[in-house]
């Protein structure tokens, strides 16, 4: 009886242990995005904690097209890094934790989107880039964090040479790792922001403004593996 009791047991725990969790509303998920109905998003300088010196820039010239085609207004990438480079604000690091009004005063931003570049690596045998991306969206006028994601992507730059046997096997290998380190960086980034955003909830600029609260959200923390075919 006391092993049967036990089994009983265990059964429940697994069960329990293995309850798949129902998806979050973006309106739920998202409340103050919602609430405060930002317009015109400001990207700040990415912060580069990866050891690829060259990311921060990648990176930051591609934010603007998902962002943009979810329905916001991006103030121009590259006239705002300019200003920001001129007004000694190049470092987001010092602004992340501080006030940002200013630059609402200054690009008329409803929101300060900082992204933190925490890993950035290839691994050409693998055919593998693996990127790790905080995505911390700010009111610039209560400071407050009102969109939040954290991506840990593998983007896969395998390709197949079509031949079979050992000989197909070795070839797809060596084409892999020679496209790995071919692959430019933007390209990765755009992937990789693409995905992160699809759940972005709609801007005033989309026709799905104000219609796509009821949809899941997305997990603020994900893990997934993407190729050059993800649009």
């Amino acid at each position: 009886m006391k092993k049967f009791l036990y089994l009983i047991g265990i059964i429940a725990i697994t069960v329990t242990s293995c309850k798949v969790t129902e998806p979050i509303a973006k309106k739920e998920a998202y409340k103050a995005m919602y609430s405060e109905k930002p317009l015109a998003i400001l990207l700040m300088p990415p912060i580069n904690r990866s050891t690829n010196v060259e990311a921060k820039e990648y990176f930051h010239s591609t934010l603007n097209v998902p962002i943009a085609n979810a329905g916001y207004y991006v103030i121009p990438p590259f006239l705002s890094m300019e200003i920001l480079k001129k007004e000694s604000a190049y470092d987001s690091e010092l602004f992340l934790d501080g006030s940002l009004k200013k630059f609402g005063e200054i690009f008329g931003a409803d929101v300060a989107l900082f992204t933190v570049i925490n890993k950035w690596d290839k691994a050409s045998l693998a055919a593998n880039v693996y990127v790790e991306v905080e995505y911390i969206f700010k009111s610039v006028v209560t400071n407050e964090i009102i969109y939040q994601r954290k991506a840990d992507v593998t983007y896969n730059a395998s390709v197949s040479t079509g031949v079979g046997g050992i000989y197909g096997a070795l070839a797809d290998i060596a084409a892999s790792a020679i496209n790995t380190a071919a692959t430019k960086y933007v390209n990765v980034a755009r992937v990789c922001n693409a995905y992160t955003f699809s759940d972005l909830p709609a801007g005033k600029y989309s026709p799905n403004n104000g219609t796509d609260g009821d949809l899941p959200a997305g997990a603020k923390e994900f893990k997934v593996t993407l190729n050059s075919n993800y649009k």
